[in-house]
């Protein structure tokens, strides 16, 4: 990086969750997603396909530029997983609320504001396979492993049991309403049965294998869709997606698509188009089409395959304007047979190879080519998992269920610029502590001195107290911990280490005063003047420990003074979500960073925007700045260099010195590297504000250490995947 010595940190093994289900809001923006560790994320699909809560009224925001997509995501808007707690299935209901079922047997209802679990009902039938509600959202359906279809009436501040439909033997794999609510599709083993809702009666029965002949393996319904034609879809084990007459009980179409298992299943709301994902990787849309030009007769046609994942597509969803898929890996063969339920309710499928959420656009659903019709990725969570003690330079990871302290290596050696230096002492790793119980991690974090480290699930908090004599490492609990509101959404430590701020909902924030020599107290607790339902899920300190900044669900910035223990003032409201902010050491400005990748900065003593901020909105940022498709996770700064900002997202380094003039939209973003390549004249036709070096993917973390040495931490793709199995094999044309 020229200026700085680069510690450039490779071994943090976080391995991310499959998907495992999708649910589009009916009629809606947001987009459910469950993965394997039982973790659940909220995306909002009208707001630049951001994982983010739909903002609530508030003040109007100063002007901004056009709304641009970007499949990114903050913190809050992951609800952790449980050990003891599998999602199958998702669906929305009653417009707002979102439900979940799994191995457990529990349907579980979400909190979208405070991020946790609301409140679960047995479902009475065993581990649940498959949920579904009607098209009002009035009632829930589930599939459990007795082979029985239960009906949930919603209500306000829960759902009731209603009633049993036929029971037959089997468990029930999938489930599909009529978009008219008078029956019900559910797909088996070898079978699908079409329930009348008002008797319970099963009315129609078709053997799905009928048609293949010398059948000697069983075949496995995965999903469904009833459409309003009557019309059933099904996919299944053998490759097939299959359309049926289910009064007449008889096949209509079938396609042939994978030499393996088609194991999801999604219908356009207008019901013209259907996308199917395979175990092989593959993706597939289907469009119902006339049989020729000006012919009402129309026929379903395979238009369109898509090639986004490696493994196992075992959740997709269809938006009005977009084909979605998540990937995740699976047992080789197919999937031909499903195993018993283990005795821990944890899902039964191996951990994910290819764990990303592929959003494609449907380019006839777009006004013109553009950046709005790219495609998008999301492949690692967003967020921080990895924290940084400068001074005695430390890295905390955060793993679902345990945290790995590591000491950085260190070299004796310099050299030139891009060179690699000799270590003299290697990276060490000095404690994993485990976390108790079947409660994921929600947060965690490391004090600048590294003598302290907090963490919370759901339901506890825990502090601890670290000491290094040598070569030796003690850590030990810190007991009596105040009661707090619990769970931490978000931690951070002061730069003096003396204190230690909890972000919590509500819009509270608690502040807990750490004594020697391994003690806490409750100093004071921050809550917003006019109150807030939403959590509080970033933090900003300053270094003279004067000013806290806290963002919550309903994007409002609130500062607050650590000296009198008052709220100072608000930042005016922006109509995007906040990725990431800090507190300028030497200014005490705070820069703020958008969904949009807009950038403000904000003067907290003078309670307004600054004069380089004012005029970043005049001029606006680069085209291709605004357009990247990863947030900003990160600020912070170079206290010998007061013009310098320093941010990165997952595929970038950026050093933004506000001393030097904006690009205009005819300059060029270069990487640092490229610029560096061309001769001294044409270098400084280039020099502007941005310094962007790429050579750090995937970049989950980058910090500044001390004034010459930063920290960046990748995760490379190639590292994930030499620890999973092998996809299944394909024949290739030629080989």
């Amino acid at each position: 990086m020229g200026e700085f010595e680069v510690h450039r940190v490779r071994f943090f093994g976080l391995v991310p969750a499959g998907v495992r289900c999708l649910a589009c809001q009916p009629r809606g923006a947001r987009l459910a997603l469950a993965r394997t560790d039982g973790a659940v994320e909220i995306y909002n699909l009208a707001a630049n396909c951001f994982q983010e809560k739909v903002r609530g009224p508030g003040r109007a925001g100063p002007r901004r530029a056009a709304p641009r997509r970007a499949v990114t995501g903050v913190p809050p808007q992951v609800i952790p997983g449980h050990e003891a707690r599998s999602v199958e299935a998702l669906c929305w209901a009653a417009g707002e609320r979102l439900f979940g079922a799994g191995l457990g047997g529990d349907i579980t209802e979400y909190d979208l504001a405070r991020l946790c679990v609301a409140r679960s009902v047995d479902g009475c039938g065993g581990p649940v396979w498959s949920m579904a509600a009607n098209s009002s959202g009035t009632q829930l359906a589930i599939g459990c492993e007795d082979g029985s279809v239960k009906l949930f009436q919603v209500v306000p501040g829960g759902i009731q049991f209603e009633r049993n439909l036929d029971r037959r033997k089997g468990r029930i794999l999938c489930l599909s309403w009529h978009p008219s609510d008078t029956h019900i599709a559910a797909g088996s083993i070898d079978i699908l049965r079409v329930f009348d809702v008002s008797s319970g009666q099963t009315i129609q029965r078709v053997m799905v294998n009928y048609h293949v002949q010398k059948v000697k393996r069983e075949c496995i319904v995965w999903s469904i869709a009833f459409l309003s034609s009557g019309t059933v879809v099904t996919s299944d084990s053998f490759g097939r997606v299959q359309f049926w007459d289910w009064e007449r009980g008889t096949l209509l179409e079938s396609h042939t698509v994978s030499s393996s298992a088609v194991l999801s299943l999604a219908v356009s709301e207008k019901e013209d188009s259907i996308v199917v994902g395979t175990s092989t990787g593959a993706t597939y849309q289907f469009q119902l089409l006339p049989v020729k030009m000006g012919s009402l007769e129309r026929r379903w046609v395979r238009t369109k395959p898509f090639q986004h994942h490696t493994h196992d597509v075992r959740a997709v969803a269809h938006s009005s304007t977009a084909l979605i898929s998540g990937g995740r890996s699976g047992r080789r063969g197919g999937l031909g047979s499903l195993t018993p339920v283990p005795v821990r309710l944890t899902s039964a499928w191996p951990p994910g190879l290819d764990a990303q959420l592929v959003i494609r656009p449907l380019m006839e659903k777009m006004q013109k080519k553009g950046y709005d019709a790219a495609l998008r990725k999301v492949t690692f969570p967003h967020r921080r998992l990895v924290s940084c003690a400068r001074k005695a330079r430390l890295l905390l990871f955060q793993f679902s269920q345990h945290l790995e302290l590591w000491r950085l290596g260190s070299t004796n050696e310099t050299g030139k610029d891009g060179e690699v230096l000799p270590l003299c002492r290697m990276p060490e790793h000095l404690v994993q502590l485990k976390s108790k119980g079947p409660e994921h991690i929600y947060c965690s974090c490391i004090s600048p001195c590294g003598s302290w480290v907090a963490y919370s699930t759901a339901s506890r908090f825990h502090l601890y107290r670290v000491r290094y004599e040598r070569d030796s490492v003690s850590i030990k609990k810190v007991p009596k911990v105040p009661k707090l509101l619990l769970p931490a959404y978000q931690l951070q430590f002061s730069s003096d280490s003396g204190n230690l701020f909890i972000a919590s909902d509500r819009g509270s924030v608690h502040v807990l005063q750490l004594l020697e020599p391994g003690g806490c107290k409750h100093l004071h607790t921050f809550r917003p003047p006019s109150g807030s339902p939403e959590a509080v899920y970033l933090l900003a300190v300053s270094a003279d420990g004067h000013w806290l900044g806290a963002v919550s669900g309903d994007w409002a910035i609130h500062v607050y003074n650590l000296k009198c223990f008052e709220h100072h003032c608000t930042v005016p409201t922006y109509n995007c979500a906040v990725t990431a902010l800090a507190i300028h050491p030497v200014t005490n400005n705070l820069v703020i960073a958008y969904s949009d990748q807009q950038l403000f900065e904000f003067s907290i003593p003078e309670k307004q925007y600054t004069a380089w901020s004012r005029m970043v909105q005049n001029l606006g940022l680069h085209r291709v700045w605004l357009e990247r498709d990863s947030p900003i996770t990160h600020i912070t700064f170079n206290p010998k260099k007061p013009s310098h900002i320093l941010l990165h997202d997952l595929y970038m380094f950026c050093i933004l010195d506000k001393s030097l003039p904006l690009p205009d939209n005819s300059a060029l973003l270069m990487n640092q590297s490229t610029l560096k390549q061309l001769p001294e004249t044409a270098r400084q036709r280039q020099l502007h504000a941005f310094k962007i070096c790429k050579k750090f993917q995937p970049l989950l973390f980058a910090d500044l250490l001390d004034e010459n040495c930063l920290v960046m931490v990748e995760r490379p793709i190639m590292d994930i995947k030499t620890q999973l199995p092998l996809p299944i094999q394909q024949k290739k044309f030629g080989t």
